[in-house]
């Protein structure tokens, strides 16, 4: 099995070629290459979403790993809920693309260390961003082959590469998703994962995300500062 964790790093543009030093300079690094090469800098998710979307989920995911990205923002809606801030408090001000998300402390659910990521949990998160990017029916087999020719090119292993094109290929079963999502966090966590992944523009992807929020039973308050979370860590494209 290929290291899941690693392909959601890629799939968000975290792990992009070129990028190192402090988080800080990695943003600047990262805001000259989205000038210069839009897909590179925005990962996989360029390739399923379009350089537009891909260029604001990856505004400051780059600067920490793709599985921290969204344990980061579901531990913070999480918390701003259970606290009682209201879900505009988010939004409030904008975040810069050079601050980082910040990583939910050792003890939590949420942690990068907690045993509930597994890496079988970890590819659930990736299933659900692909089938998120499919939500709107876009995607044909014209396009398939397109992205698994920039797929390619990133460079993922034989492994990874088969399990994306076949992700591609084959119908959502969403509710093989939730089954996956055992806990509240992690229910959170599936959740931001796909809400990062789409922006609901469309009628098909609004009801994709009311589906999912239905099936995992998430109370509609929490729903609204996740919603308002991942919207202020996206920076306009």
């Amino acid at each position: 099995m290929f290291d899941a964790k690693k392909l959601l790093d890629q799939f968000l543009g975290s792990q992009v070629p070129g990028l190192s030093g402090s988080v800080k300079g990695r943003a600047g690094q990262f805001g000259d290459m989205a000038k210069n090469n839009p897909l590179k800098s925005a990962g996989i998710a360029a390739a399923l979403l379009g350089t537009k979307t891909g260029r604001k989920i990856a505004g400051n995911v780059v600067t920490v790993g793709g599985i921290a990205a969204v344990a980061g923002l579901g531990y913070l809606a999480y918390k701003n809920y259970k606290s009682g801030q209201s879900p505009q408090a988010a939004l409030q001000p904008a975040p810069s693309a050079a601050e980082p998300i910040a990583l939910p402390p050792p003890d939590s659910p949420f942690s990068l260390q907690s045993p509930e990521l597994t890496n079988d949990f970890a590819l659930t998160l990736v299933r659900a961003m692909i089938a998120a990017a499919k939500a709107d029916g876009h995607i044909d087999a014209a396009e398939r082959a397109n992205i698994m020719n920039k797929v390619h090119e990133v460079d993922l292993g034989d492994e990874a590469e088969a399990f994306i094109r076949d992700e591609l290929a084959n119908p959502v079963d969403i509710d093989d998703l939730v089954a996956a999502a055992r806990t509240e966090e992690q229910k959170v966590e599936l959740y931001t994962a796909t809400r990062m992944t789409i922006d609901p523009d469309t009628r098909a992807e609004r009801g994709y995300l009311d589906l999912l929020a239905g099936r995992l039973g998430l109370p509609d308050a929490l729903l609204e500062h996740i919603d308002a979370t991942v919207t202020a860590a996206k920076v306009p494209a």
